[in-house]
């Protein structure tokens, strides 16, 4: 007998992972009413230049080993096996074919929500799922239907300003970052020369 969860998902490139999506992810898992959260590795996101990154294998490698302590994370490659570029609501679609029983929702930072009218179907996702929102700082307004919407639940997570994009130059240019990854993340990317 399976019992039905609520999982909300992470969507990144995790380019790779590092403390902030790990802070974040298990903040989102033991401060709201979520069971798991799942971090989800795009394959390819058409906004961003796909030469900055890593293989999805790898980046894929590097979640699962960052998540290894933590039983409510999972690493999630998903959208690995759906037509490029994929929505995201297409991939809801599809986990919900394939897992009926469970309850999914979407995690996005205040940034990310400012955008979200942008979306494809972004209606159809608002009405079939929850939104679990954490605090950026960013640019722009949010629009007035996302203020007190019932979908939308803000959680008040620590706000964390490490980006991938600070860290794959920070090894470029030779810098200790070690802080700002998860250990075995560090190692791996280290034996593997990455963005070096």
């Amino acid at each position: 007998m399976t019992t039905e969860k609520r999982i909300g998902l992470y969507f990144g490139t995790f380019n790779p992972i590092h403390v902030g999506h790990l802070i974040l992810a298990n903040h989102m898992v033991e401060f709201s009413d979520l069971d798991e959260v799942w971090l989800v590795v795009t394959p390819h996101n058409p906004h961003k230049k796909k030469k900055t990154l890593l293989d999805d294998i790898h980046r894929l490698a590097m979640v699962r080993i960052a998540v290894e302590d933590y039983p409510k994370l999972k690493a999630s490659n998903i959208e690995f096996d759906l037509p490029q570029p994929n929505y995201t609501v297409d991939t809801l679609v599809h986990l919900e074919e394939r897992f009926p029983e469970d309850h999914f929702s979407l995690i996005m930072g205040e940034d990310n929500l400012k955008g979200f009218h942008k979306w494809k179907n972004y209606e159809v996702i608002l009405e079939r799922y929850a939104l679990y929102v954490y605090p950026r700082i960013s640019e722009g307004t949010l629009e007035t239907a996302f203020v007190d919407h019932p979908r939308i639940t803000r959680v008040a997570a620590p706000i964390v300003e490490v980006s991938s994009t600070f860290i794959r130059k920070g090894i470029k240019a030779g810098k200790n970052i070690r802080p700002l990854l998860p250990h075995n993340v560090w190692t791996y990317l280290d034996e593997m020369n990455f963005y070096k």
